[in-house]
């Protein structure tokens, strides 16, 4: 049964802090300010006062903010002088394109309004494998980044591309004349047809060369394969053809190899038939895969090197020597055993960053003769080399480069020896940097070129070997932008525009099909071969990975938040007020530390008394001395003993409003390209102010929220012993809670009836469904001092919950058969700490659209009322901001609009200036203040869907709704769907009847439209 088990949400709830005891008492965290909005609390306090006067206060407040309420923000529409025949007014354009920025990668959909991009959406044609995680969903607020770089500057000066164009030709001559070296320094690319330009630009120019620079690298793993198979590329694993999966400091539900790997894992973690795959993690920080696994085993990355040695013994029959712990070492030998013995259906993966470790994973796989692992279809998206690039910043402070041209990388800021980049790039006799913005690097070159946004650009993308894929602008460039490769072509001499070029050397990957159909469908699928050789020295590599030692007391293990990657999303407000899915902190990095090393080194976290979350400071300084101050603490459940974790991505300045400097600049520690690095860490003073989520909107206590069983009981034991039906009684009779009811009874089986299903089996944590609900319900952003008090504005938030591996009943067990002070001892040391390493759930929580709402019977102005379709409405304009709805609401999903955030400087984000508003859905509302605002099922597009069917004549189609909600249709993992439940073919109606199917708090008799299912460990 899942009811015995203890679910926390932080360190201090589980230790039973007082003060979030009275904190979950309260229901508000703060003291509401009753003096602003009555007036004179003085006069209404004297014994003089009566009933009259307080009510003469209160219908004046209430009118006034009712009068407030009805004053939306004012639009004022231009009508086209001649309308575009394409674009209908008050209809949505759909694009398909693809984005590969570097770092993050999907096939796309954009949605566009009257010529305007609005919305990332997920391309689910045939052969559009990658989705937009929360980083692409909130890339279309980039596009209108009122802190663009908007015209070429030439040595700090604004000017314009002419004059551009002459220095970078200028240059290029000069160096060709007197044998300087030219250098192209890029991320990596993956296009096909700008790479065929950088080729041509160096057959003109001999003197030059291309640098393939990745900020987070994958050389190590690059290296390997590459010389096992000859290619530089990266393994495509597909977990969803496993039924073991080992991973050792592998995130792959993260950023490991660029992420993507979601959707084939969760199709093979929904229990079906009795079965479901099996996940062990070996990992230092906690991660979303870590909380996925159903067994996570803490290590240091030097006890994760020995434990890949160990593995490959086992599956290889080598004796290679290895020093694990014992303990560790069990848990190493259990994975390696039930590994082996699923043979093809086994996969090993590894973050392990050394050659000779991926060497040995590459090996183990071969010998599994592992499924999901294969040579064809390899990533492209990774092709740097640290060596390179180690090898340009010695040539730079040498003096021997001529002309620098970058493109999608800012060196100046990721570098770890930035300060040595810096000194060669002064040496350079012309700079050159295509970027969307000035920042750190282009800030100091000799020419600033501005890039269009990738919504704004003409491209081609190879994501994996054997497909093809278009990028296509959805709108003209805003500003006075150019393309690198239509710059590139201009250098070449070659006639036309980069469209030209890219529709030519299109045909070379589109054979069988055309360039309109490629660019309608945005992706082509070739197909690929498996890759010849495979020859690896595994014995070699095992001894060499055994010989691994520990580097020193700490490790500081570095990696890149789902919020903002490597950091080049740094201005996007969406993501800085994003939740991270572990910490549940926004508007931060920090380092993560387990609680046995915190209380060592004397740091903590607290809950204070308005509800925020507070941390100490650390100094981390390196083995060679560089030094970070003043960097705030997580105290992170689960992290492991002698490790460290900060996050990449944060610290920047250059070009970013104020409001988003926020944080350290981690990439100083990240020397040699190393993500894992010796450290000495030290208490600081003083105590930063999180704004961590995490706290509030608490469910009381209750202990049903999550339901969970393992794979043995939901297998050998009936639904009513693993899903639990509460019971009440009824004249003395035991029936279950939801026959019982207060209300009257509607019939609902007419029309449509909408439901949201959300398995948590499947839910990997990952936010894209938070990002996708911002951007079509204008949900704004309020910033770091409102999150803190509590009031953060997202209408759908994903509640991480902790739990101890073992019951209380179990724990009662134990407890009850000590005998004596000796066993006392020894059995309380024995006892796991819940904290050192629980077990992690997901769930999402949105409003639940009650039948039975609470909120609609409280409502003095009928401002939240039921509609037929299943949706709970809200009327704003009749809001007049009680929040009565709010405190009645068992699930607190309501949220109080307590500022105008649209127009309002003090509230500097994208709905502050004129270029930020053009990301508004027109269909949806811009609310005022003093209204509650909350999950609508996306009223909008569900009509919208309706009314197309309309038009057409025809019935909607079997689950044509579930691509209509923001939420399910971001959701890669397949664990939100939506749909009418009144049409029994819908899949929403079937996932209605399943086994596992239960509603949130189902004893307080709200009949929710949103239901979840249990979660099942196959422990």
């Amino acid at each position: 049964m899942s009811s015995n088990k203890k679910y926390w949400k932080s360190v201090e709830e589980l230790e039973n802090s007082s003060i979030v005891e009275a904190l979950r008492n309260n229901e508000f965290v703060e003291e509401i300010p009753t003096d602003e909005f009555l007036g004179n609390a003085e006069a209404l306090s004297t014994s003089g006062t009566s009933r009259r006067d307080f009510l003469k206060y209160v219908g004046f407040s209430t009118a006034a903010v009712t009068l407030a309420a009805c004053e939306g923000p004012v639009h004022k529409s231009i009508p086209y002088v001649l309308q575009p025949e394409q674009i209908i007014p008050g209809v949505a354009d759909y694009y398909a394109t693809t984005v590969f920025d570097g770092f993050d990668f999907a096939n796309l959909l954009v949605k566009t309004r009257e010529g305007r991009p609005i919305k990332i959406e997920n391309n689910t044609i045939a052969g559009a494998k990658f989705a937009a995680n929360a980083r692409i969903h909130a890339s279309i607020l980039g596009l209108y980044d009122s802190t663009r770089l908007k015209e070429p500057k030439v040595e700090g000066k604004d000017s314009n591309w002419s004059a551009a164009d002459l220095r970078i030709k200028s240059s290029l001559a000069d160096a060709k004349a007197k044998g300087g070296q030219v250098v192209l320094l890029t991320n990596t690319l993956a296009s096909p047809s700008t790479e065929k330009l950088i080729a041509e630009f160096i057959a003109k120019n001999p003197n030059a060369k291309h640098v393939v620079y990745d900020a987070v690298s994958s050389s190590e793993a690059l290296d390997a394969f590459e010389s096992a198979f000859g290619e530089r590329a990266l393994v495509d694993y597909d977990f969803s053809k496993s039924s073991l999966i080992v991973s050792v400091g592998a995130d792959f539900l993260g950023d490991w190899q660029g992420g993507g790997y979601d959707s084939g894992y969760a199709k093979g973690r929904i229990p079906q038939n009795g079965k479901m795959s099996r996940h062990f993690q070996f990992e230092s920080n906690m991660t979303l895969s870590g909380a996925a696994a159903d067994k996570r085993v803490p290590m240091t990355i030097a006890a994760q090197k020995q434990a890949l040695v160990q593995i490959y013994n086992i599956i290889a029959g080598a004796s290679v020597p290895v020093a694990l712990d014992e303990k560790v070492k069990a848990e190493v030998v259990k994975a390696a055993q039930q590994l082996k013995a699923a043979g093809s259906k086994g996969v090993l993966v590894s973050g392990i960053e050394d050659k000779n470790a991926q060497l040995l994973v590459l090996a183990i796989n071969q010998v599994l003769a592992s499924e999901a692992f294969t040579t064809a279809g390899t990533r492209q998206i990774r092709k740097g080399s640290n060596a390179v690039v180690s090898q340009l910043i010695k040539d730079l402070n040498a003096g021997s480069v001529h002309t620098l041209i970058m493109s999608g990388v800012n060196p100046v800021y990721t570098l770890a020896d930035s300060a040595a980049f810096v000194s060669g790039l002064k040496k350079v006799k012309t700079s050159v940097s295509f970027s969307l913005k000035e920042d750190e690097t282009a800030s100091i070159v000799t020419v600033a070129a501005p890039a269009p946004h990738y919504l704004e650009s003409w491209g081609d993308v190879e994501l994996t070997k054997g497909t093809y894929s278009l990028t296509q602008p959805t709108i003209r460039p805003i500003f006075n932008t150019k393309q690198f490769q239509d710059v590139l072509l201009s250098l070449n001499g070659t006639a036309g525009t980069f469209y030209d070029y890219l529709k030519a050397n299109s045909a070379v990957f589109t054979a069988g099909s055309s360039w309109s159909k490629v660019l309608h469908d945005g992706v082509y699928v070739v197909g690929s071969t498996a890759l010849a050789g495979g020859s690896i020295d595994a014995a070699t590599a095992a001894n060499a990975v055994s010989r691994s030692k520990s580097a020193g007391e700490y490790e500081l293990v570095l990696y890149t938040k789902t919020g903002l990657g490597d950091g080049q999303h740094a201005n996007n407000p969406w993501l800085q007020e994003f939740p991270d899915p572990i910490t549940r902190v926004s508007w931060d990095n920090y380092i993560t530390v387990s609680n046995a090393d915190a209380k060592k080194i004397g740091l903590s976290n607290e809950i204070v008394a308005n509800g925020g979350l507070n941390g100490s400071y650390a100094t981390i300084t390196t083995a060679d001395g560089v030094k970070l101050d003043n960097v705030p603490v997580i105290v992170q459940p689960g992290q492991a003993v002698g490790t460290i974790g900060l996050a990449l991505g944060y610290g920047r300045k250059a070009s970013l409003k104020e409001e988003m400097q926020v944080g350290l600049n981690a990439y100083a520690l990240y020397k040699g390209f190393n993500g894992v690095q010796s450290v000495s860490i030290a208490k600081a003073g003083g105590e930063h102010e999180f704004a961590c989520v995490q706290g509030q909107k608490t469910l009381m206590g209750r202990g049903d929220i999550i339901k969970e069983t393992t794979l043995e009981v939901f297998n050998s034991k009936d639904a009513e012993h693993w899903n639990e039906k509460p019971m009440v009684s009824l004249d003395h009779q035991e029936v279950e809670a939801t026959t019982v009811d207060l209300w009257e009874s509607f019939d609902r089986s007419t029309g449509h009836h909408f439901n949201l299903s959300i398995d948590l089996n499947a839910c990997t944590g990952c936010g894209a469904c938070v990002i996708a609900c911002h951007a079509e319900n204008n949900v704004p952003v309020v910033g770091k001092a409102e999150v803190r008090r509590s009031r953060d504005m997202h209408w759908l938030r994903i509640d991480r919950y902790y739990s101890s591996e073992s019951t209380f009943e179990g724990d009662n067990e134990r407890k009850e058969g000590i005998a004596g002070l000796s066993s006392s001892l020894s059995t309380f040391n024995e006892m796991e700490k819940p904290g050192d390493n629980p077990q992690v759930a997901f769930q999402p929580v949105m409003c639940q659209h009650c039948n039975h709402a609470p909120c609609e019977t409280v409502c003095p102005v009928a401002a939240t009322s039921h509609g037929r379709q299943g949706q709970n409405h809200m009327a704003y304009n009749r809001c007049v901001g009680t929040r009565y709805c709010a405190n009645n609401c068992p699930y607190k999903v309501r949220r109080f609009n307590w500022f105008l955030y649209n127009k309002n400087s003090e509230f500097d984000y994208h709905m502050n200036d004129d270029l930020g508003r053009m990301v508004l859905n027109p269909d949806v509302n811009v609310r005022s203040r003093g209204v509650m605002e909350k999950c609508s099922f996306c009223i909008q597009s569900t009509q919208a869907v309706i009314l197309q069917a309309k038009r057409e004549g025809r019935v909607v189609a079997k689950d044509e709704f579930n691509n209509a909600v923001a939420c399910s249709a971001a959701c890669s993992s397949g664990a939100m769907i939506f749909g009418d439940v009144n049409d029994k073919e819908s899949e929403v109606a079937k996932l209605a009847e399943s086994e596992r199917a239960y509603h949130l708090l189902e004893h307080v008799g709200t009949k929710p439209n949103v239901f979840y299912h249990v979660k099942v460990r196959n422990t």
